[in-house]
Order: structure tokens, then sequence, then C-alpha cells
């Protein structure tokens, strides 16, 4: 391989750091990884993680990946980045740590979400960024940060995304992209620059941001400290890149109208590219700038899509081989015992709100439920019912782009659930729509090589990129018998929140309130 040009893809997510090299043509030749440590959790819904241990374990990953090429460095044309979105790194003006950085699941600032509703009012602040206030917003971290540390804040010179730090102990440039800036509330999705508006009312000076830049321009070098570090080439230019949801889009070829994804993973996502910027007006989906420039997306989340099989995983056991090692992955064990109930688990229904739920309700206090068991149903029927009914949430997501006139004319799936053949089976009944995957399914590391590669003009945009370098292996057809039974269960699947809403809240104040979230 030595000679070719390549580009280096650097992931960093919240359980480790991915490098991952692709060559002119697409095709991935090494990569390297390594974890991070456990984020801390110092308080009930907290969520912290050391942006220290993030470089580190950015240069041991490059590393990784350049000793399995075969090389020092010097074949990589370009560099591009993903991450982890919605954290909060505080640097002061010698550009130190300021506090551990307020990661994506943090919980903390419910208080600072009703102060922005309160201040803006929803409708106002979804003119403004095209999106509602949530808890999982970088806006709302630095506000509980100037109304809890004070001390801390006034130390407070620069304001970076988890990716955008790393980049700049790579560079020593402050940068960020309009798609990762979309999920702080504080950018002018609609136009991709920061909001004037919201900086002026919430009192955050523009000079703390970094400045932006459209995901395949270059926005930096490797600098000769960035170089010792990893083994990069000094000098080896840097694009802005994207958060890990635009950027894992990229690598799936979903960069136009009508192609969108369901990706599952600990959460789940359904992502569908826009040419402006599609408004749902009740806040129930995201609307974010995508990573191509021009382009817009939008994206509804399950909070707890995959997690929903680990946590049963975990507390109730793999299967009937649990406990000795008989060759296959516990994941495929549950998948072939799911396998067992018939369409529709007779009857049985999982609400997958096991961390609260964003699409549609952004009800962080909804809770899971397990709904319809009778003493005939079995361990299969439950776990069946868990894979139907986060696919069930995630046609939430469908049922919001439909009214919102968002096409829909090619579903390709993504994570853990496009790797069980049952799952994936699924999800086209549920949907009602043939499903696709891709022959190369590497996540948001190969949505940044792809950045990188453009714009080293390698290709002329991310278009042509992906064009060229995403291609579907497997297509599954709905099975229309097993969809209509599917699609009575999603009828009932719809009647549980507010069913649980109304349990909520005869808990909270003693006596039955009407559900405040409407799912027609």
């Amino acid at each position: 391989m030595g000679g070719s040009i390549k580009f280096l893809g650097i992931d960093i997510g919240t359980g480790g750091t991915r490098a991952l090299i692709i060559d002119e043509h697409g095709r991935v030749v090494a990569s390297g990884t390594e974890e991070h440590a456990p984020f801390a959790s110092p308080q009930r819904g907290w969520a912290e993680q050391d942006p220290h241990d993030w470089w580190r374990a950015c240069g041991l990953a490059v590393r990784r990946a350049l000793d399995a090429l075969g090389d020092r460095g010097d074949e990589i044309a370009c560099i591009g980045f993903s991450g982890q979105m919605h954290g909060a790194v505080l640097l002061d003006a010698h550009d130190e740590v300021v506090r551990p950085a307020i990661i994506w699941c943090d919980q903390r600032t419910e208080p600072q979400v009703e102060e922005l509703s309160d201040l803006f009012g929803a409708d106002r602040l979804i003119h403004l960024t095209c999106n509602v206030p949530l808890t999982n917003f970088t806006l709302t971290k630095l506000l509980w940060v100037r109304e809890n540390e004070p001390r801390n804040w006034q130390r407070v010179s620069h304001v970076m995304l988890p990716k955008d730090y790393v980049r700049f102990q790579l560079t020593g440039e402050r940068a960020i992209d309009v798609a990762d800036a979309s999920g702080t509330l504080l950018l002018d999705v609609a136009k991709r620059q920061w909001s004037s508006e919201v900086l002026s009312r919430t009192g955050i000076d523009q000079q703390l941001l970094p400045s932006l830049w459209e995901s395949p321009e270059v926005c930096g070098r490797v600098s000769a400290r960035g170089a010792e570090a990893t083994g990069l080439r000094a000098g080896t230019p840097v694009v802005a890149g994207a958060g890990d949801q635009a950027a894992g889009a990229v690598g799936m070829g979903i960069v136009r109208p009508g192609t969108v994804s369901a990706t599952i993973g600990t959460s789940g996502v359904v992502f569908a590219a826009t040419d402006g910027p599609a408004l749902d007006p009740k806040g129930r989906i995201h609307t974010f700038c995508h990573a191509i420039p021009g382009r817009w997306h939008v994206m509804g989340v399950t909070q707890a899509a995959g997690l929903s099989l680990r946590w049963f995983r975990d507390r109730f056991g793999a299967g009937p081989n649990d406990g000795r090692n008989d060759g296959r992955d516990p994941y495929e064990r549950l998948s072939a015992e799911a396998a067992a109930a018939p369409p529709g688990s007779d009857g049985v229904l999982w609400a997958p709100y096991l961390m609260g739920e964003r699409t549609p309700h952004c009800d962080p206090n909804a809770r899971a439920a397990l709904v319809g068991l009778s003493a005939t149903h079995t361990r299969a029927h439950v776990i069946r019912a868990i894979l139907e009914g986060v696919a069930f949430s995630l046609r939430d997501s469908f049922t919001i782009f439909r009214e919102m006139n968002v096409p829909v004319d090619r579903i390709r799936l993504g994570g853990g659930g496009a790797r069980s053949p049952l799952w994936r089976q699924i999800q086209a009944d549920v949907y009602g729509h043939a499903v696709e995957v891709v022959q190369a399914e590497e996540g948001a590391a190969y949505g940044a090589a792809i950045l990188a590669g453009t714009g080293a003009g390698n290709w002329h945009s991310v278009d042509e990129a992906c064009d060229a370098v995403v291609q579907t292996a497997h297509k599954i057809q709905p099975d229309p018998k097993s969809s209509a039974i599917l699609d009575e269960a999603y009828r009932t699947y719809r009647r549980i929140y507010p069913a649980l809403r109304q349990i909520s809240d005869r808990d909270s104040t003693g006596a039955a309130q009407p559900a405040a979230v409407s799912v027609s």
C-alpha cells in the first residue's frame, strides 16, 4: 500500500477513541482504538469526563492505526474528526481545563431548561435555533456552571465541544463545524451562524466560542506538538469534521433527501437529509445543519434502543447457555430465542423508556413498561417484544417525518440492530418498507475520513464521495402478513405512553391528571 494517499478519520466517542484510515477508493486499510476511563457521576444524573483522557486516547489510537499501516504518517493526506455531541469543555486563558467536561448524557440541567423556556418561550427558541431546550444541549451546561460554580465560570476564556478540544490539541486552532454546533442551542441553524439573540439574551460572550466552519473545510494543520503526540506529519491538513450523528450518516451515504438511516446503538437514531431547515413546530425532533454545505438534517432519538436489549441481557441472562461459552455472541443467542415467538409477540409490548425519552415525548421522566403479559408467555415473547418495541419507538420518528413531508424513499440500517437478521426483518416489517444494509458500516470515523478526503480534493463533494464508496450489501423486504400484525400492534403501542403519564401524574399529585404530551 506504500505510496498511495490515505485519509484518517478520528472519532472521539464516550467509551473510547477510534482512528480509521481509508485509501483514495474509500477502502479501510488500518484502524486503532483506545478506551477512555469510565465517565464519572459525582451525583445522580451527572456525567463528566476528563478532556485530557480524550487527547491521551487519541494519540494511542492514531499510533496503533499508523503501526497497522506500517508507516509513520507520511501517507496521510488529510484528517477529519467526529465525536460525541453536546459536551461542554471549558478552558481558561492559559488553555488549561477549568473543570471536567459535562458530557451529552448529563441530566443535571433541568432548571436551566426551564429558565430558557421562560426567557424565550418554546416557539421563539425554535424560530432562533430550530430546537427546543433540552438537558442534553451545551448551552444548558454553560448556564449551570455559571449559576452553580461562579468561580470556575470566572476563569472560562474558551468553550469547546469534545472533538474540537482534541483537534485544538492536535493543531492549536479553535474551530467547530456547523453540524456539531447545531447541538449547542447557540447556533442559528437556518443561517448556519451563531445566534446573536440567543447569545445576547443569555449573556454568553461570542468571544468564548470557536470559529465556525463547514464540515469538509480545512480549518487547521497538525502542529509540531501534535505530530510528536500522534506520529502524524506536521503540517498535515485537518478538516472541521462533524458530530458523530452527521459523520455516521455520511459514512452510510445519508447525504441527499429521500435516503434515511435508522441506527440502533445504545440509543437509536432516525436521520434524514433535507435541502432546507425542516421544522417540527412541536419540537419533537432535532433540526441540525448537515455535514454537507447547504444541507440540513432532521433527527429523531430513542434514548434506550440497544440499551433495552443490553438491560435484559444484564438482568436476566443471555439464554439457556448463559454461564458457559457456546461460541456464540450473547446477542445472537437472545435473537435466536426471540425468533421462537411470532410477530406481534402474542400481544406483549415493550415501551423502551429506560432513560426517559426524547422523540416524540421530550420527557426525561418517562419510564419503561412491559405490557400485556399472561401466564402463557415465555422469555422468547419478552425478548421479541423488546426488539419490536424499539422498532416501534423509531417508527415514531418516521411518523413525524411524514407529517413534515420529509421524503423516505430508502431506509438504511446501522449499528447493532443492523447486524441481527431478526432485528433487520422486524424493522422492515414495522416500518412497512424495504431496508438496506451497507457493505462497510464503519461508523462515524469512516464518515470523518470521507470528509477528510473531500477536503483534500480526492472527491469534489461529499455527494461524489458517498456515490463512489458507499454500496448496499443486503436489501430486506417487509413480509406483508407480519407487517399487518405489527401495524396493529403499533397502534396499541401508541396508547402506552399517555397511560404511563397518567400513572406518574397520579403518583406525584395523588389524583390522575391528563397527559401533557400528545402522541396523536
